[in-house]
Order: structure tokens, then sequence, then C-alpha cells
């Protein structure tokens, strides 16, 4: 068996019923060099032991997921979200820290969808986008402070509702030209934007600006269960063209990790190692043919 493609990161999330030291060992243990980590693992052992844990498995560390959800008007649930988006600033900084070299600050931001009805704005999608940004500007000058990129991760459009107001690549680049490149930035996610007719001109975009934090990919593939929210398939089962996207995000200079995250009930019942194991095959097959040999910046 090949070994895995240096490029592939594991996002936690694909083993999402592994803790935290199992979700190491068995990357590890399979040959992928990199992870991507979740917040509620890392807080379940606490961020000064995850950190350790991160170190001693000899990791990259290539994203914290996740944090946002601040859509909501002015008042005391938002200011709890932007504080709790401080504290995973924080981690996100601590992590890359202990990660082995080549490791990436990069928190993801699910940025939050419509509040709920019967309350203010709930219907007031242009609104909700607008906090977002005003809560990113607040957000900026600790995200300065500690070192991190903030990636605006677009979500698809049947999540604008309850996860994520930020439908295309597009929406998340106007928001993010407000601020430096290095601050502020986009998760480009196969699963999100793969429908879009302009995705490989805002990947171009994003590549031109300097904006592409993560790529990260998965497969989608119908009829869609009735959570939507796990739908999501390994590289290769299901439709997506990996040759044109991947093909769009090299062309950006873009040259660091890649991570697969899905969310799927029957993947997460899978052994973890299992699940790895597959994940790597299917990257190999799907998204590795149109990586070039030895781009990956250390």
């Amino acid at each position: 068996m090949n070994a895995p493609d240096p490029r592939l990161s594991i996002n936690q999330a694909t083993i999402k019923h592994a803790d935290l030291a199992t979700a190491l060992r068995v990357t590890a243990d399979a040959g992928v060099q990199a992870i991507g980590l979740w917040r509620e693992p890392v807080q379940e052992v606490g961020l000064a032991t995850a950190a350790r844990m991160l170190t001693d498995s000899g990791l990259r560390f290539t994203t914290h997921c996740r944090s946002g959800f601040f859509t909501m008007p002015e008042g005391p649930a938002r200011r709890a979200s932007i504080d709790d988006n401080r504290v995973a600033i924080e981690e996100a900084a601590t992590l890359a820290a202990a990660g082995a070299p080549g490791s990436t600050a990069i928190l993801v931001l699910v940025v939050g969808g419509l509040p709920p009805l019967g309350e203010p704005g709930a219907r007031d999608l242009v609104g909700a986008r607008e906090r977002v940004r005003d809560a990113i500007g607040e957000l900026a000058p600790d995200a300065v402070a500690a070192g991190v990129t903030l990636a605006i991760e677009p979500l698809h459009p049947m999540y604008a509702s309850d996860r994520c107001v930020v439908s295309t690549l597009g929406q998340a680049l106007d928001i993010a030209a407000d601020f430096p490149a290095d601050v502020v930035a986009a998760t480009v996610d196969t699963f999100h934007i793969w429908w879009d007719p302009d995705v490989l001109a805002s990947i171009a975009r994003a590549g031109a600006e300097g904006r592409i934090a993560t790529y990260q990919v998965c497969d989608w593939k119908t009829p869609l269960p009735a959570d939507v929210l796990l739908s999501r398939h390994y590289p290769g089962d299901g439709v997506i063209d990996f040759a044109s996207l991947t093909d769009a995000v090299v062309a950006t200079g873009y040259d660091r990790d890649i991570e697969v995250e899905i969310f799927n009930e029957q993947i997460w019942a899978t052994d973890p190692a299992v699940a790895v194991a597959v994940a790597v095959a299917g990257f190999a097959a799907s998204v590795s043919p149109h990586l070039p040999a030895g781009a990956r910046r250390a």
C-alpha cells in the first residue's frame, strides 16, 4: 500500500466519535502527517493537555473547528458568542504552536444562520450578513495579536436559515475584503461550493487576494439523508468534480495541507482506523492526481 499523500490532513469531524487520543493515534498510525481538530474534544481534555498530546503525535495542525455563530442582534447572546470566539482564537494559536513544523493557525468560522422566527431579524438575511462583518471586525484585533487567520466558511444555501448566512465563496471574500488577507480569509470546501456557477472564478479571486486559508474536500451524493448536515461522503463516492476544483486551487499557488472533512453517521459508526484508511484511498484516487509532486510548503 502506498504512503498517504503528504498534503492530506484528516479533519477530526471525519472520525467524530473518536476521542482526541484515538484520533491522533489512528491518523499517525495511518501515515497521515496532519490533522485538523475540533474544539469540543480539545476542551474535554483541556487545552494544555491537548497541546501536549498533539506535540507527542508528531502531526501538523491544520485548522481549529469551529467558531462563529454570531449573527444574532446585539445583546447578551451576541456578547457571549464574541467572547467564546476570542477563546477559540487562543486555542487555535496554542495548538498551532504545539503542532509539528508546517502547522497553521487557522480558525474556521461557521458564521451562523438567521435568528429564530419571532425574534428580531428573523427574515433579514442582508442584516445578518452585516452582523457577521461587524463581529469579525471586533475579533480581528484578537486574531492579529494571536497570529491566527479567521477563515470564513461559506456553507451550501440549504444551511442559510440555521447555520450560515454566507452561502458562496464570493460572499465570504466580500466580507473578508475589509481586512488584511492574513487576518481574514476563506475556507474552500468542495461540499459547499461545488454547485456554484461562479466557483472557479471565485477560487481564482481568492487566490489572487491571498485568501485561501484552507482547502477541504469531501463528496456530495443524493439522495440526502433527513438530517442534511450528515450528508457528506468520502472523496470519489459522489458527483463532485475534484479535478476542476483542485486544479483551480492549485493554480492559485495554494501549497499547504488539504483536509478530508466528513459528516456522516455511517462513517462515524465505522472503526476510526478504517475510516481514515478509506479517506486516504479516496483522496489518493480523487485529489492527489491533481496535485503537483513536492509542492507543499514547509
